[in-house]
This record gives C-alpha cells, sequence and structure tokens, in this order.
C-alpha cells in the first residue's frame, strides 16, 4: 500500500514538472566550473526565489514602507482634526458677519 502511495505522488511530481524543474537544477549545479558556497542559496536563486542578501533588504524596504505609512496616518489625522476644528469655527464666523 506504501508503494502505491509513493508511485502515486511520483507520478503526481512528474505531472507537475516538478521532477523536471528538479533534475535541470541538479544538472546546472553539476555543470557549475567552480561550485557555490552555498548550494541551497544557488538553487533558491534558480527557482526565482531572493538570495539572503535581498531578502534582508526586503525586509528593510517593508519596515521603512511600515513606518511611512504610520507617519502618513497621522498627518492624516491631525488634517482631519484641523479640518474639523475649522468646520467648527466657520459657522460662528458667518453669524458675526
Amino acid at each position: 500500500m506504501a508503494t502505491n502511495k509513493k508511485e502515486a505522488f511520483r507520478q503526481y511530481l512528474e505531472a507537475a514538472g516538478v521532477l523536471d524543474t528538479i533534475t535541470k537544477i541538479l544538472v546546472s549545479l553539476y555543470e557549475e566550473p567552480e561550485r557555490p558556497k552555498n548550494a541551497l542559496d544557488y538553487i533558491k536563486g534558480l527557482l526565482g526565489g531572493p538570495t539572503p542578501a535581498e531578502f534582508d533588504a526586503l525586509k528593510q524596504e517593508k519596515e521603512d514602507l511600515k513606518q511611512q505609512l504610520e507617519s502618513t496616518k497621522k498627518q492624516l489625522e491631525d488634517l482631519q482634526a484641523k479640518g474639523a476644528s475649522s468646520d467648527a469655527a466657520a459657522p460662528s464666523l458667518e453669524a458675526t458677519s
């Protein structure tokens, strides 16, 4: 029964193109004239994943954007509060005219 399950999984991987992709990546790694220092990073790069440096840069960018968003939200709240106080003061000015 376990053999049937393994065979079904292998067929699934083959049908999805996973086996071909993994084979091509391993062949590419094998054919590299100089072995990469980090084979896993090399494989991730071939699969389209970010390198560790790119990942760190993306994390930093995310944090910067979160801070920028919070700052923008605060500015919006301040402007809305000023607008509300201006609207409240405007009728009293018109009444005195």
